[in-house]
């Protein structure tokens, strides 16, 4: 029987044991994005879609947070699109940090997350991983990104999920996790457009009563 502290999946095992390490490692009660980012970018793309995602598709309160982590989103997706080979963040972005005390909650339900994912992945339909292949979901992760940062309660949740499994698939070759997470996210898209337009609608009736 697996557990917990011996996954067998190499994306849970680089992003669950790197998100302990930094945790244990980390001084003070704020921790930087600069130290996220020291510690994953040799992982590549796909992993640091899994770790900036993760906090928003997590059931966990993040207020304040899914704007810069759809920020960074957006930037990676970008870079993977123009075939940047080696991740890269502006230094405004890799001064914010987070409170420790957020990332105590956010890391075992990140690594509790992760483990029943592990089942999932494994290297398949390697076609649909290639520089072609990969432009609709990497595409789908910059409006994901999009979606995360607007102000509206319903808006976080699934386009955070939707990029997680877009970067699990890319960080495995796995083209049908691939497939799944950009069906995922037009279905996310479209849910979005309906919140906003019905979340328009009853402001309007609001202000109307008013």
């Amino acid at each position: 029987m697996k557990t917990m502290s011996q996954p067998s999946d190499p994306a849970e095992e680089s992003l669950a044991e790197g998100l302990r390490e930094l945790l244990q490692n980390a001084e003070g009660q704020r921790i930087s994005m600069n130290q996220f980012f020291d510690s994953f970018r040799e992982k590549g793309f796909g992993i640091l879609l899994m770790m900036f995602s993760l906090p928003s598709a997590l059931p966990l309160p993040a207020p304040g947070y899914s704007i810069p982590f759809g920020i960074i989103l957006a930037l990676l997706a970008m870079q993977i699109l123009f075939g940047r080979r080696t991740p890269w963040l502006p230094q405004w972005v890799l001064r914010i940090s987070f409170k420790r005390s957020f990332m105590e909650k956010m890391v075992p339900a990140g690594i509790l997350f992760l483990s029943k994912t592990e089942a999932l992945v494994r290297p398949r339909l390697r076609w649909f991983t290639g520089r072609v292949g990969q432009l609709l979901p990497v595409f789908l992760v910059m409006l994901m990104a999009a979606c995360m940062m607007v102000p509206i309660p319903g808006t976080n949740t699934v386009p955070a999920m939707v990029v997680f499994l877009i970067g699990m698939g890319l960080s495995q070759n796995d083209g049908l996790v691939l497939c799944l997470g950009s069906l995922a996210g037009v279905g996310a898209v479209v849910l979005t457009l309906l919140i906003i337009k019905f979340g328009k609608e009853v402001i309007k009736g609001w202000l109307s009563v008013g």
